[in-house]
């Protein structure tokens, strides 16, 4: 269907109004998925972008859309904006991405299959192990860095699929709403190394990446391998090139390529794409293992964490 048949998904008209402003939306009806992207100067039919969440998550609510499909290029802030309504309102999420054929899971289904099982029993025993760790780290933060435990954000995993990420907090509460006031222009990865938003325990917990324990949680959801590529946050993948967009559509890990053998030596968002895309084409289940030997004498070290 085109932008024109959308009176299925909402009975009222709380979104749908002609606009002239810029930006604007296009949203297109497809069999129950509703697709989201820029509106170019010539579309005669827009819509203004959404203001209020409340009036975004009851559209939702009350249509049959059943999933969700933003293009990337509506930037950082409405994306989050989207993303946070379909949580509220139970919708699968997903950017928009050019496909590719060279993920392992399309080459060799048994191995991969045998991964995840893997990723799942792992995770679930590790969780187990080291879960007087977890709570002795919980008491540190509500000691010394009163606040949530736990810090939830926004990344991309699986053909797209934005999922919440999982992590112990290492920033002072708000730090999010700082975020683009400390990174400024930076070109490269947002990471900096005297961020001063991280805490003293947090800094700590960085070094040795205590602070990602949580992630395993991640892994029990299907959200995310043990072994993989960076799992990105909205504010740096809306910066990819749109011809490494593709590297999107990969399951993302723990550790990996990127997180045993450059991490902060290597911010170039280009550069660290192409990575994963080698790790892609090359994968095998003797090279997951072979980071995930490679991950203990670099978590001991703190190499490349901040």
């Amino acid at each position: 269907m085109s932008q024109h048949a959308l009176t299925p998904m909402m009975s009222s008209p709380c979104l749908f109004v002609h606009s002239t402003s810029t930006p604007s939306y296009t949203l297109t009806w497809r069999q129950r998925k509703l697709i989201v992207r820029l509106a170019s100067e010539q579309e005669s039919f827009r819509l203004s972008p959404v203001r209020s969440q409340e009036r975004l998550i009851d559209c939702l609510q009350r249509s049959p859309v059943t999933l969700v499909k933003l293009d990337p290029a509506l930037g950082e802030d409405h994306l989050k904006i989207w993303a946070d309504a379909c949580h509220q309102a139970d919708k699968q999420l997903f950017l928009r991405l050019p496909s590719i054929q060279n993920l392992p899971q399309k080459r060799s289904h048994v191995r991969w299959h045998m991964k995840r099982v893997f990723d799942w029993l792992a995770a679930a025993l590790m969780l187990l192990l080291l879960s007087p760790l977890m709570v002795w780290l919980a008491l540190l933060m509500t000691m010394f860095s009163p606040g949530p435990i736990f810090f939830q954000q926004w990344r991309v995993g699986e053909r797209g699929k934005l999922f919440r990420i999982i992590k112990f907090r290492t920033m002072m509460v708000g730090a999010e709403r700082l975020h683009h006031r400390v990174m400024g222009n930076q070109d490269g990865l947002h990471k900096l190394k005297d961020d001063p938003r991280i805490t003293s325990l947090g800094r700590w917990m960085r070094k040795y990446s205590l602070d990602e324990l949580p992630q395993l949680f991640n892994v029990l959801r299907g959200e995310m391998s043990l072994v993989g590529p960076r799992p990105w946050a909205l504010y740096d993948a809306v910066r990819i090139k749109p011809e490494l967009q593709h590297r999107l559509n990969a399951l993302p890990g723990i550790t990996g390529a990127w997180q045993t053998q450059a991490r902060s030596h290597m911010l170039d968002l280009s550069a660290v794409n192409r990575s994963d895309l080698k790790y892609l084409r090359n994968w095998s289940l003797w090279q997951d293992l072979k980071f995930l030997l490679l991950t203990i004498p670099k978590v001991l070290s703190g190499f490349g964490a901040y």
